[in-house]
């Protein structure tokens, strides 16, 4: 999840008091704190280097499942159309499966670059960490479902979700809607005759992700066994 300071667009109106009427007073307000909003420029520099070089390229041949974790959060891969360029773009971006589509949220706000494409164009590819799909985009206008969505995304994150914009389980919907509207929540559904999402062991809630971090606790012993007998040999050769 990644923010930005830029003009919202005009127009756009999620049910959440966010859109042409925001615009008389500036761009609605992010929820983050002072320090962290006079980081968001160097903080988006940074994760497009890291995005570009190797979260995407992670993801996108199928590696995704070796990063995702209760406490940092799982990631996928969104691929969206350029608005201008009609080139293919990719934003890795925390996520949750529920009532059968993938949410996520534009952590920037409108201005948000995928977001604004997915306007644009609507149709994406989404790269979970075991499997991939085409479906429709669309930022959820239903200020229940937002909520419903947005505790969950917020959860998924773990502590990164919490360092970011806090613990929300302390405010009440009214608050919540009040303080972190400015955060579209999408909603991607897969493409008409195929079958719901389900969330599986390797997407926020599941299990799996215990295989590749004990997969490394067991490399990381032998390699230390291994080590400490090279070691110890060499002492008893002197």
């Amino acid at each position: 999840m990644t923010p930005l300071a830029r003009p919202p667009v005009a127009g756009i109106d999620h049910g959440l008091g966010v859109g042409a009427a925001g615009l008389v007073g500036g761009p609605p307000p992010l929820p983050y704190g002072p320090v962290l909003s006079r980081l968001l420029r160097p903080l988006q520099r940074g994760f497009l280097v890291l995005n570009r070089r190797f979260m995407a390229p992670l993801i996108g041949h199928g590696f995704g499942w070796l990063v995702g974790n209760p406490l940092t959060g799982h990631v996928m891969l969104l691929r969206t159309r350029g608005r201008r360029s009609g080139l293919l773009r990719e934003a890795p971006l925390g996520y949750v499966v529920r009532d059968g589509a993938v949410y996520c949220v534009a952590g920037y706000g409108e201005p948000t670059p995928w977001f604004r494409n997915l306007l644009a164009d609507p149709n994406v590819e989404v790269i979970l960490p075991t499997r991939r799909f085409k479906g429709h985009a669309k930022p959820v206008a239903d200020p229940a479902e937002w909520l419903a969505a947005y505790r969950a995304l917020i959860e998924s994150f773990g502590l990164v979700g919490r360092a970011v914009v806090g613990d929300v389980r302390r405010l009440d919907d009214a608050t919540l809607l009040e303080r972190h509207r400015s955060l579209p929540v999408i909603r991607i559904t897969p493409r008409y005759g195929d079958a719901p999402l389900l969330a599986g062991p390797f997407d926020p809630g599941g299990a799996g992700w215990i295989v590749p971090y004990a997969g490394s606790l067991v490399l990381g012993l032998f390699v230390w066994r291994r080590f400490a007998a090279v070691c110890r040999s060499g002492q008893a050769r002197r």
